[in-house]
């Protein structure tokens, strides 16, 4: 009697773990990418919100001076008010831990800046930036 032998060949192993490797290779840096764009909409949104606030703080008080509200802090940005003169001021979200490296403002002429990104990522003084490749968040 004659056994058929069963199972996978060494090859087929090979090729298996070869395409597994190539798959992984294109999808994790797109789920990073992915991921890190995810984290940045906490500056975005925070600053946003703040804006508005530091408006109807000028209309009541014709001054930026006193104002004080600052977003709170989050997992991945701390927030940061500069009153430069009465008539001005600028908020800064800094990334920590894994966004380190990405600065992000507004001011009150609602111009939205990226002033810091991390190697390879560009910066801009119109616009926030949310992708390698410099597009910005509209």
């Amino acid at each position: 009697m004659s056994r058929k032998s069963q199972g996978f060949t060494l090859m087929e192993v090979l090729i298996t773990v070869v395409i597994i490797g190539i798959l992984s290779a294109i999808a994790l840096p797109a789920y990073t990418s992915y991921v890190t764009r995810g984290r940045l909409t906490e500056a975005f949104t925070a600053l946003s919100a703040a804006q508005p606030q530091a408006e109807q703080y000028w209309a009541s008080n014709r001054t930026y001076e006193d104002f004080n509200r600052v977003p709170s802090d989050t997992a991945n940005f701390t927030f940061a008010l500069s009153n430069d003169t009465a008539s001005t001021y600028t908020i800064t979200a800094t990334g920590v831990n894994k966004m380190d490296g990405f600065v992000y403002t507004i001011n009150q002429a609602g111009v939205r800046a990226t002033t810091g990104a991390p190697t390879g990522w560009a910066t801009s003084t119109s616009c926030w930036v949310d992708r390698k490749d410099g597009s910005c968040v509209q």
